[in-house]
């Protein structure tokens, strides 16, 4: 008798323990947001005032038209909603320049991820990062914010 409690004891404590592990190794779903297009959309014009990388290409200073595309990131961070990474291309004079990976930010998740108070709705922002190092586009678009970070050139 006190053995099969001993083991039944032993038994509950190890499913105790592995209930907290398999919660924390499911991955939580992930929110889509409603207000980020899947389609391609126009996210607003930047003027990039160096030259900088895009997609591994040279990407030179002048005014340009950021539009979003419908291809997603690959491979997807985990984690990470598909159409969260997304790709977008710079377009000047009705060609593409360049394109780039843009992070897609909700606005209530934005004080996480930058220390600086975001563009306005409707308004966008380029900044240099400290070190000189990588360029911003900051675009808010009806309060979801797109990121995108662009190696300054020598």
């Amino acid at each position: 008798m006190k053995h099969r409690l001993f083991v039944a004891t032993l038994a509950g404590a190890f499913v105790m323990a592995a209930v907290p592990a398999l919660e924390s190794s499911t991955p939580a779903p992930v929110p889509v947001l409603q207000d980020v297009p899947a389609a391609e959309a126009a996210l607003g014009t930047v003027r990039i005032g160096r030259r900088v990388m895009a997609d591994g290409k040279s990407l030179g200073p002048g005014t340009y038209q950021v539009r979003l595309t419908a291809q997603t990131a690959q491979p997807a961070a985990r984690g990470a909603s598909n159409n969260l990474e997304r790709w977008v291309e710079f377009v000047q004079g009705g060609q593409v320049r360049g394109r780039e990976v843009v992070s897609i930010v909700p606005g209530e998740e934005i004080a996480q991820v930058a220390k600086t108070n975001p563009p306005a709705a409707g308004n966008s922002r380029v900044e240099l990062l400290k070190g000189n190092e990588y360029l911003r586009v900051w675009i808010n678009r009806s309060g979801t914010h797109y990121l995108i970070h662009l190696p300054v050139q020598g």
